[in-house]
């Protein structure tokens, strides 16, 4: 058990190294990319300034900059490309780090434990973790046969982690005798609240009732706006 604490916190210790690096990396991307904006708008200066001197009418000086400004924004691309593939990397490696403390307090926990009963060796219980583990794979699986079941056609192959904002979105319950409707508060992104609206739709489509026999309705709120009625629960 001291070998496997020991591992593991090397592990972290590994982790949080890589986590480090990675976001030195990208400060001197962010910086690269700065030095190279400026020299590109530096570039422009100096040729506007050309473009004036050979006597160049307006109208094409305005054309050539917009023609350069399309230019230099597409010359951005390899280093937004490089951040997007760092800042993936940090998540990855921060999933890892979790996972790790998460082992590493459990090992700990262990090997106190047998340090406080070192003439007795018991079974650990591992009914809970059980428990714990079995509820998370049905959350999953539950998550997953929603996507399945009622999310867009681009969500086939989605993860938990694009799927959990929906789950988290904020809104409120109205109850009446037949029907309960969960009223959701949209997200500041126009493609998101279109694929909200129709996995909206399709919720409704179905028509899925609660074990009283009442009716579920999803309706995302326009512009955030709370609903206010009788009966009604906020959702955290």
């Amino acid at each position: 058990m001291q070998q496997r604490v020991k591992h593991l916190k090397q592990r972290v210790q590994q982790t949080q190294e890589r986590i480090a690096q990675t976001d030195k990396r990208r400060k001197r991307l962010a910086l690269q990319l700065q030095r190279f904006v400026t020299v590109l708008g530096r570039q422009l200066r100096q040729d506007q300034e050309t473009w004036k001197q050979e006597g160049m009418d307006e109208q094409e000086i305005k054309r050539r900059e917009r023609k350069r400004h399309a230019f230099n924004y597409e010359q951005r691309d390899p280093f937004r490309a490089k951040d997007v593939q760092l800042c993936e990397q940090k998540i990855l490696e921060q999933e890892k780090l979790a996972r790790y403390h998460q082992q590493l307090q459990h090992a700990q926990r262990a090997e106190e434990a047998l340090s406080f009963k070192e003439r007795s060796m018991y079974e650990l219980d591992h009914r809970k973790d059980q428990v714990m583990t079995i509820c998370k794979v049905a959350m999953a699986n539950l998550a997953m046969w929603v996507r399945d079941q009622y999310f867009p056609a681009s969500y086939a192959h989605a993860t938990w982690r694009r799927l959990v904002p929906f789950f988290q979105l904020p809104g409120t319950i109205t109850c009446d005798g037949t029907t309960v409707h969960v009223c959701v508060h949209p997200f500041n992104d126009r493609a998101l609240n279109r694929d909200l609206a129709i996995l909206c739709t399709r919720l409704n489509e179905a028509s899925p009732h609660l074990p009283d026999g009442r009716i579920l309705r999803f309706t995302p709120s326009a512009h955030g706006r709370v609903l206010v009625a009788q009966n009604h629960h906020q959702i955290p």
